[in-house]
């Protein structure tokens, strides 16, 4: 059989991971298949074993090739082409599961193998390995979800259904990324522990959302006269926490202590919020968000401008319909936040409107009538 020559115990070769991966192929496969096929959770298929086993190790050995080589290495291509095999694997009918745990037996087959014969793969090469193994898992989960998402947002009009549907996949998601950060094969700070941030940051906002359109069912806003300062400052706060997560920046004016308006503090508050998130989704990478807040004619404009490049033209009233349209290639979220957000705000006298800003961005505003 063709492989690496085995060697006596304390005889070690010391070769390259890429040579070893390459002459080992088959044995690697074959044990990975076996440590697949001997676990009781996620359940396997064929289709699994003989497409996604195959196509990360090329992937693995293409990264560990180009590493070793005069040529271009691109940093994100693990990450993409994982990517293409979370969307491959949703078409295949695979579980984001079983590419979690598909990538983790892979590479403990190639470390068990590697004893087994005696090779001594360098620090620098399982270095390698470990953050090949971070990207492809990131890859892989974020692309399986995006597409997931993205089908369900095309055929689903029930809501209740799409919201558990959502959440189940977001908590699913969270739950196996952080089985692999856990298991310690890869590091909390890298790509596959930012899934887990970003799928709880997710599932606070669709049960903020959810919350806002339950209370607008039940009639139960309860609208008080409150300081819009005070409430900036707090909504400074939280906003600044989130856009340092997303390496965004965000700035709000200053707003006169002495203004009150009469509103429901958490409904205004999730208006904002989504608003707020919104101009973090799709503005430019580590662009900047820009609250302030205008008074006149007895009415406090709360307004959040980003840098998203634009409007598409179209119908402006489009983005406030549920499941309406959307900005940009982001196809994240339940669809419903600004259709609900303007709800809530309606509830006590307020609306929210648009205005574009041409190769810039926009500008989304509340406005809510000052209380005497």
């Amino acid at each position: 059989m063709p492989g690496t020559r085995r060697v006596p115990a304390g005889h070690e070769q010391v070769v390259s991971l890429y040579d070893f991966i390459t002459s080992d192929k088959n044995d690697i496969l074959s044990l990975a298949r076996a440590k697949i096929m001997a676990r009781r959770w996620p359940t396997v298929s064929a289709l699994e074993l003989e497409h996604g086993l195959p196509l990360f190790l090329s992937q693995l050995s293409e990264t560990l090739r180009l590493r070793s080589s005069s040529e271009p290495f691109s940093s994100t291509a693990i990450g993409n082409s994982a990517g293409k095999h979370g969307g491959e694997a949703l078409a295949k009918n695979f579980s984001v599961a079983q590419l979690v745990h598909d990538y983790g037996d892979l590479c403990q087959a190639i470390t068990e193998t590697a004893v087994v014969k005696h090779v001594a793969i360098s620090a620098k090469d399982f270095q390698t390995l470990n953050g090949c193994l971070d990207d492809a898992i990131a890859g892989a989960v974020t692309e399986f979800s995006r597409q997931r998402e993205e089908a369900l947002g095309d055929g689903e009009a029930e809501r209740l259904g799409y919201l558990t549907h959502e959440l189940r996949n977001r908590l699913s998601t969270a739950m196996l990324s952080f089985a692999a950060v856990k298991s310690g094969r890869v590091a909390v700070a890298g790509s596959t522990g930012s899934i887990v941030e970003r799928s709880l940051a997710a599932m606070r906002d669709l049960l903020d959302t959810t919350i806002s359109e339950v209370r607008l069912a039940a009639g139960s806003q309860e609208p008080k006269r409150m300081s819009i300062a005070r409430f900036l400052h707090e909504a400074e706060g939280a906003a600044s926490l989130q856009a340092a997560q997303r390496e965004m920046n965000v700035t709000f004016a200053d707003v006169p202590d002495d203004v009150m308006v009469k509103a429901d503090p958490q409904l205004l508050s999730s208006a904002l919020f989504n608003l707020i998130q919104n101009a973090f989704k799709y503005s430019v990478p580590h662009g900047y968000v820009t609250v302030r807040t205008v008074c006149a004619d007895a009415l406090v404009s709360i307004e959040v401008e980003d840098e998203c490049g634009g409007l598409p033209e179209g119908n402006s009233e489009a983005f406030f319909t549920p499941f309406g349209k959307r900005r940009g290639q982001d196809r994240t979220g339940l669809g419903l936040g600004l259709n609900i957000s303007r709800k809530a705000v309606k509830a006590f006298g307020g609306d929210i409107t648009v205005r574009n800003l041409p190769g810039k961005g926009c500008i989304f505003t509340i406005t809510v009538p000052v209380s005497a």
